[in-house]
């Protein structure tokens, strides 16, 4: 069934064209399957050769998956898995993560390990939110010289706004689930990052850190 470009495992159909068509193999989204689906998966995508990412992994499932697959790494800062593979492409680019608060670091530790992943250089800066802007400001240089920066906020989400209008290059703003009652679990967040009036913001789902870090590596690319 190889040359269809996927395989059909029943309960799912493994993407395994995507390597070539979007530089990077499918990602497992792990909630919702059982462990011995998410086993059977990572088998077809390891059996290609390819990068193996299981995202928003529960450690319980990790040790489990560990005694088949002894190579898998894992974060559990990031609830991220991973075996990566050796033909992954340098990136010259660097992609700066920038987070609000310490209580965001799951997320922008998701965006930053998946980038890294990918093949791009990666630094961080986190705890610098708005309610102190002296420590964005005083990493200013660090900012210039990224060639995409992604902001993880959660709150009011105006962190992006203010990155966005010190920057040259894109940001993509990536809204948490961080918050009292009124942040409605990162609905506040995502609604400013979404009205910013500050050009050159995209922004990804709700504690979405996967999916910026790989739209980051795809602008880096």
């Amino acid at each position: 069934m190889k040359h269809r470009g996927y395989r059909d495992l029943g309960f799912a159909k493994i993407d395994i064209d995507r390597q070539k068509r979007r530089g990077f193999p499918e990602v497992v989204y792990c909630p919702g399957k059982k462990r011995e689906q998410i086993k059977n998966i990572a088998r077809i995508i390891l059996k290609e050769k390819h990068t193996l990412i299981l995202s928003k992994i529960q450690p319980a499932i990790y040790k489990y998956l560990k005694k088949f697959y002894p190579k898998l790494k894992f974060s559990p800062l990031a609830n991220l898995a991973y075996i990566k593979s050796k033909d992954t492409t340098a990136k010259k680019g660097t992609i700066l993560i920038v987070s609000a608060g310490t209580a965001d670091l799951p997320v922008a530790e998701e965006a930053a390990l998946t980038a890294e992943i990918l093949g791009s250089p990666v630094r961080r800066l986190f705890d610098v939110g708005v309610a102190g802007m002296h420590r964005l400001l005083d990493n200013n240089k660090m900012l210039r010289e990224a060639s995409v920066v992604i902001v993880v906020a959660g709150m009011e989400g105006a962190l992006a706004s203010i990155v966005s209008g010190m920057v040259k290059t894109p940001v993509i703003a990536v809204p948490t689930s961080v918050g009292y009652g009124a942040s409605f679990n990162g609905l506040s967040a995502l609604l400013t990052m979404l009205n910013s009036c500050s050009p050159g913001i995209a922004a990804v789902n709700i504690d979405n850190g996967f999916g910026a870090g790989y739209f980051a590596n795809l602008i880096n690319k």
